[in-house]
C-alpha cells in the first residue's frame, strides 16, 4: 500500500497538469478565454494538491507510531 501511494504521488498531479494543458490548448483553439482560465486553474490546483500530498507523505512517513 505504501508503494501504491508514493506512485499516485508522483503520477496523480502529472496527469492533472497534462489536462490543464489540454484545456488550454483546446481553449487557444476555440478562441474562448474561459476555458483557457480552466486550464489555468486546473494547473494550479494540481500543483497545490502535489504539495498537500508529498506534505502528508513526509509526515507520515516519519511518524514513529
Amino acid at each position: 500500500m505504501k508503494h501504491l501511494k508514493i506512485i499516485l504521488t508522483g503520477i496523480l498531479p502529472i496527469i492533472i497538469t497534462i489536462m490543464g494543458v489540454i484545456a488550454i490548448v483546446a481553449g487557444e483553439l476555440d478562441d474562448a478565454p474561459g476555458a483557457i482560465l480552466i486550464g489555468v486553474l486546473i494547473i494550479v490546483g494540481g500543483a497545490i494538491l502535489n504539495i498537500r500530498l508529498i506534505k502528508n507523505l513526509f509526515n507520515h512517513e516519519f511518524d514513529t507510531n
